[in-house]
C-alpha cells in the first residue's frame, strides 16, 4: 500500500524515534517536495531538518501534477499532500490537522494521522504505544489529554 504524508505527522514521528514504522507498515510512502521544504525549515528542530537534509530511501519526495483540484485554504503542505495523494491515487494520506483532514475526507481519502500510526504498530507488536505516548506528549503535539488517556485505556 503507499501512503502519502503531511508535514506534522513526520515531524513528529521522527521527534519520538517512530519514523521508521511508515517503511514497515507501508510499501511506498510519498510526501511533496513542499512537505520536504517545511521539514527543512530554519524553524523546524533540529531532529527534523537532519533527517530531511538525507531523507532515506524509502521516502519519494515529489510534486503534484495539479493543486487546483484542492480549493480548501490550507497550507501548502496539506494542499500538495492532498492534490499528490489524489494523483497517485493513494488509498491513504497521514494527516493531522482537523482543516487537512477535513478537506481529505471531502475528496474521498482516507486518512490516519500520527496516533493512528502509533496505534496501528502497537497492534502489530512494533511499538509501546503507552511509550510512544509518553514521548509525544513530551513534544509540543497537541491533542486532548482525555483523548490520548481514552486511547490508552481501549488498549488495556
Amino acid at each position: 500500500m503507499i501512503v502519502v504524508a503531511d508535514t506534522t505527522p513526520i515531524n513528529y514521528l521522527i521527534l519520538i524515534d517512530q519514523i521508521h514504522l511508515l517503511h514497515t507498515l507501508f510499501d511506498r510512502t510519498f510526501i511533496p517536495t513542499s512537505v520536504h521544504g517545511e521539514l527543512l525549515r530554519p524553524a523546524a528542530p533540529s531532529p527534523v531538518r537532519t533527517w530531511a537534509s538525507t531523507p532515506p530511501a524509502w521516502l519519494e519526495i515529489r510534486s503534484p501534477s495539479v493543486t487546483q483540484l484542492v480549493t480548501a485554504k490550507l497550507d501548502e503542505g496539506e494542499r500538495d499532500a492532498i492534490a499528490l495523494a489524489l494523483e497517485l491515487h493513494a488509498p491513504r494520506i497521514i494527516i493531522d490537522e482537523s482543516k487537512g483532514r477535513k478537506a481529505a475526507k471531502s475528496h474521498g481519502l482516507s486518512i490516519i494521522g500520527t496516533l493512528g500510526i502509533l496505534e496501528q504498530a502497537d497492534l502489530l507488536g512494533l511499538v509501546d504505544l503507552p511509550t510512544a505516548i509518553s514521548r509525544l506528549r513530551s513534544t509540543s503535539f497537541y491533542i486532548d489529554p482525555a483523548r490520548l488517556d481514552a486511547l490508552l485505556k481501549q488498549r488495556q
